[in-house]
């Protein structure tokens, strides 16, 4: 492990990420880069940031259905997103989200059930996104954050790593139907400790923790 890793004292050395695969890199460098770069004006800035080995809750504001892919791509490392279920039974779309790192939720799947999966990765040495409000914001900023996160972290004794989604929302928001071409830019925070328990009250200060991060990147606006 190296000398970032250790200062931050990641949960485990021998938490090694899963290679990203064949079909990962080719959609990643192939399709979601040429986008980012060229299209949207990409740029990202704190990618030293992205511990390199050990499980990571990666959290996130969510403005787009553009944002699993521009995380995916910017950090490095492979990230892991649920996804319904239902996805994975279209014919090609299901085994190219798999090998992306997807995991199936299913409708009407408890919370349980869907924390107890995402553990699982974490436990495989994966990185796994999370939106902190859960669904798409119209503005694009966290506003009513969701203890998810947190309790992720404490259940698998990883780091949290904040990323700020820049004007995602304003390419293609919640009502919108075609992409508007502006500048998509995200700012990665420092890596944040996971709670030292599961009790509400820590959970929510993490939270709350994680919303100033996020929206303090967020009001930094466009890298200049």
């Amino acid at each position: 492990m190296n000398n970032q890793n250790n200062s931050l004292g990641l949960n485990s050395s021998s938490l090694t990420p899963p290679k990203p695969t064949f079909v990962y890199l080719l959609v990643s460098y192939l399709l979601v880069f040429p986008f980012f770069r060229f299209f949207f004006r990409g740029r990202t800035i704190g990618k030293e940031k992205v511990p390199k080995f050990g499980s990571l809750v990666v959290v996130a504001n969510h403005g787009s259905h553009l944002d699993p892919p521009l995380i995916g791509h910017a950090l490095g490392r492979p990230v892991s997103f649920m996804a319904k279920a239902e996805l994975f039974r279209i014919p090609l779309l299901g085994q190219i989200i798999r090998m992306c790192g997807a995991y199936p939720v299913k409708r009407g799947a408890s919370d349980r059930e869907a924390i107890r999966t995402a553990t699982s990765r974490l436990n495989q040495g994966w990185a796994i996104g999370v939106f902190l409000d859960g669904t798409r914001q119209e503005d694009g900023r966290c506003n009513k954050p969701l203890a998810g996160a947190s309790l992720l972290a404490a259940r698998s004794g990883s780091y949290l790593l904040p990323v700020a989604i820049i004007n995602s929302h304003r390419a293609l928001g919640i009502r919108s139907i075609f992409p508007r071409l502006v500048p998509i830019h995200l700012r990665i925070g420092n890596p944040i400790p996971p709670p030292t328990s599961r009790k509400k009250f820590e959970l929510e200060n993490k939270t709350e923790q994680l919303k100033r991060s996020i929206n303090s990147m967020l009001d930094q606006g466009i890298i200049s």
